[in-house]
């Protein structure tokens, strides 16, 4: 929804020349349009390596054995109910749940290393996605805020859209932080698998969109009223901000790269017709498009009963064809090698199943996948031991993630930003990357 916000001072058109454009789920977030653009406006845009990125953030920690780190020698009250498939990998075998995964290990690699390092919902998000412990007294800014700060916008379209809302937020997850709200993601949390999908904002009807033309005519009226006087110099300043923020809401760029109407009835089937594997086809989309970071959010990992039959019946399958379909696509559209896909989630899953069919929360070892964005597929990084308890050799934490998702991105580790009170805070102080993966 469209609305204009009324500042203090008004002409005969009542139009304030303080008004500004402010969206409906970006006003959520304290984000006006305006604000966004002008402060992205001051940030000095770098050289570099041009690789975009998707994060496919399982929300509630999926079990590593009953996915890419399986362990069929274990006892029964480990290895679980589920059986193991070869890979494209000599020798890896991951859940056989996973059949259409198995066939493209050849374009990502497995972090069967991957040491979360906590096991607290919340905690997890934010470290996760920004590579930094959780401070009560700093949030640091999540992976895609960093990018939308570094690079700005591409050809009228947000730098970091987040599909769905399986974050959770309590401790500042997958949010902008210290960098301001204007590098927050713009969020699509509606379902694109329904026939009725629309992105607010972008989707306005013909009456509301001819309201926004004839406000946005009134506000150019107010601001040629005013040119003469010594207000002149800001009102040309911002008339610039008003003009992109009104491009970006009524851009025909903007609102074909969200329909996904434009795909075929086959394409969309690959995928799958549920939330997650049209996010992901949305994601392919939108990185066509011009957008820079694509989260997309899954919930439901948090499998303290019932866990078999959960993935089994409704993660796995859903994982297996939204994942493997977004790598192929991208692949054969010449996309992949440009476009860093990873995967990962809160942190791993206890080894020994609970009295509830369960797996409860485990903080010393959980998997992760990387693949695409020039770094180094078909391979396993790492490894954890017989029981799948601990990470035995190659750990791979949290910071290293971060460390090695940014070089992959072309963000130097040790960029630095200034926190709201002035102080210097570097990207990526603690982590490495990962020496398998980048060259």
């Amino acid at each position: 929804m469209l609305d204009l916000i009324t500042g203090r001072t008004s002409d005969c058109s009542g139009i304030s020349r303080r008004s500004f454009l402010r969206v409906g789920s970006l006003a959520a977030l304290g984000l006006s349009l305006d604000a966004y653009l002008r402060v992205q406006a001051a940030q000095p845009i770098r050289d570099r390596r041009k690789v975009n990125c998707i994060l496919l953030w399982m929300q509630g920690g999926p079990s590593h054995h009953d996915t890419f780190d399986p362990k069929p020698e274990a006892p029964v009250e480990v290895r679980g109910e589920f059986g193991t498939i070869p890979t494209t990998l000599s020798g890896v075998h991951i859940a056989e749940h996973l059949p259409l995964l198995a066939r493209n290990t050849d374009k990502f690699s497995i972090i069967r290393g991957h040491d979360p390092r906590n096991g607290s919902h919340g905690v997890a998000d934010h470290l996760m996605m920004s590579g930094h412990k959780f401070n009560a007294s700093l949030t640091y800014p999540c992976f895609g805020s960093v990018i939308a700060k570094q690079r700005g916008y591409v050809n009228g379209l947000m730098p970091f859209v987040q599909l769905g809302r399986a974050i959770d937020r309590r401790f500042n997850g997958g949010v902008a932080g210290f960098l301001g709200d204007e590098f927050n993601p713009f969020e699509v949390p509606d379902d694109p698998s329904r026939p009725n999908f629309t992105v607010r904002d972008l989707s306005v009807a013909d009456a509301a969109r001819a309201r926004l033309e004839r406000r946005y005519a009134m506000l150019e009226q107010a601001d040629r009223q005013g040119a003469g006087d010594s207000l002149s110099g800001s009102v040309q300043a911002r008339d610039a901000f008003y003009e992109k923020a009104h491009s970006l809401i009524t851009s025909p760029l903007a609102r074909k790269a969200y329909d996904l109407s434009q795909e075929t009835a086959k394409t969309r089937e690959r995928y799958g017709m549920n939330a997650f594997g049209q996010s992901c086809l949305l994601a392919r989309r939108l990185i066509e498009a011009g957008v820079q970071f694509v989260t997309v959010t899954d919930g439901g990992w948090d499998t303290h009963q019932n866990n078999f039959r959960t993935l089994k019946e409704r993660k796995l399958p859903v994982l297996d064809r939204g994942y493997s379909a977004l790598l192929e696509d991208l692949h054969q559209r010449g996309l992949l090698d440009n476009t860093l896909v990873v995967w990962f989630g809160d942190f791993g899953r206890t080894p020994k199943i609970n009295p509830s069919a369960g797996r409860d929360h485990w903080a010393s070892a959980g998997v992760a996948c990387m693949g695409g964005g020039g770094v180094r597929t078909g391979q396993v990084v790492g490894s954890t031991n017989k029981l799948g308890e601990f990470v035995t050799d190659n750990p791979v934490t949290p910071q290293d993630l971060a460390a090695t998702i940014y070089t992959a991105l072309g963000v130097p580790l040790d960029t630095w930003f200034r926190a709201l009170d002035g102080r210097p805070i570097q990207l990526c102080p603690e982590g490495k990357p990962v020496k398998q993966l980048i060259g």
